[in-house]
């Protein structure tokens, strides 16, 4: 059995973490959804009042309802879903065995804070109101981002590494889907070990 680290980039706890926040913006787009939807027929916000249906009403909605064929805090609440779903997908060791999985669950966090980054930022420039619950998801996209920046950095360094060892192209692409080897072990191994003496010393520990 090799050494056992106390840095876990795909450490449980906090893939339950995110898998909680991410609820809260499930819940809080699927409810904005319904009234896109017309489903129900207000939508209620403790700060902004009506100015939450303004926005959901507002002509960038509607563009953004056009291009995507589906109201856009519907597209979030799938999304948010989604995060969830990779979140709990995997062992504790799926960044050095399944980097696939890390990467796109990368891919389906990270521009997910940028699009409701801008999206908060065109209801107050282009719509000119605000809307409480859309500020709510894009501070959730945000945490989430922040959550699983570690670990997806962290797949993406020993791919890097790999490649830097072998200069093999197909080793690499291997390695990515995950098949085993021992210079992936190594470098994984060396990857924790240099994270973790950095994180003691900083903590000082070292």
């Amino acid at each position: 059995m090799g050494k056992q680290y106390r840095y876990q980039p795909s450490a449980m706890g906090q893939r339950v973490l995110i898998c909680f926040i991410a609820a809260i913006a499930v819940i809080v787009a699927t409810y904005m959804g319904l009234y896109e939807w017309q489903l129900i027929d207000s939508v209620w916000d403790p700060v902004f009042g009506k100015e939450t249906e303004d926005v959901l009403n507002s002509e960038v909605s509607h563009i953004l309802r056009i291009w995507m064929r589906l109201p856009d805090a519907v597209m979030g609440s799938v999304a948010y879903l989604g995060d969830i779903l990779f979140a709990l997908a995997g062992s504790v060791q799926r960044w050095k065995d399944r980097p696939w999985l890390v990467l796109l669950f990368g891919l389906d966090v990270i521009p997910l804070s940028g699009v409701s980054a801008t999206l908060v930022l065109l209801q107050g420039t282009v719509v000119g109101a605000w809307c409480f619950p859309c500020l709510i998801t894009a501070a959730v996209s945000i945490t989430l981002m922040c959550l699983a920046y570690d670990e997806v950095r962290t797949s993406i360094l020993l791919l890097i590494r790999v490649w830097k060892r072998t200069r093999d192209k197909r080793f690499v692409w291997d390695t990515f889907w995950g098949k085993a080897s021992q210079i992936a072990e190594d470098e994984a191994n060396r990857l924790v070990e240099e994270r973790e003496n950095r994180r003691n010393k900083a903590c000082g520990r070292g």
